[in-house]
């Protein structure tokens, strides 16, 4: 199970940091999918994309694997205001996915939080 749970973190690592990288490439998708009562929409997202990078480095290196993960399910967290945005507003976001995959997206965010928990349990007892 030790590397089961290894390869799953290398794996939530590498999602995160390619995620974290997209932000910075495709930034007017994030932007645009920003629920408009935030404020400084482009500057969230690089901050966002910095610490999905930054998470998931972190989840490869022992010391610091805890933290990204707690980190990164934080940051899950913050960013599902912009899932509810979406999903509560399917016609803004027509060209973008169809109505059921945008409510899909809700219960999948918790799967994923799970997911990075789950990973790092093992680094939760060292």
């Amino acid at each position: 199970m030790l590397k089961v749970k290894r390869a799953s973190r290398w794996l939530v690592g590498i999602i995160f940091i390619g995620a974290g990288i997209n932000h910075f490439l495709n930034s007017e998708f994030y932007t645009a999918i920003m629920p408009p009562y935030i404020p400084y929409h482009l500057e969230m997202v690089y901050l966002s994309g910095i610490l999905e990078v930054l998470g998931g480095l972190g989840l490869f290196i022992p010391k610091t694997q805890r933290w990204a993960g707690y980190g990164l399910i934080a940051l899950l967290l913050a960013v599902f205001p912009a899932n509810i945005y979406m999903a509560t507003n399917t016609d803004l976001f027509e060209n973008t996915a169809p109505a059921w995959a945008l409510y899909l997206r809700l219960p999948l965010q918790f799967i994923l939080i799970a997911w990075v928990y789950w990973s790092i349990d093992e680094a939760n007892r060292n």
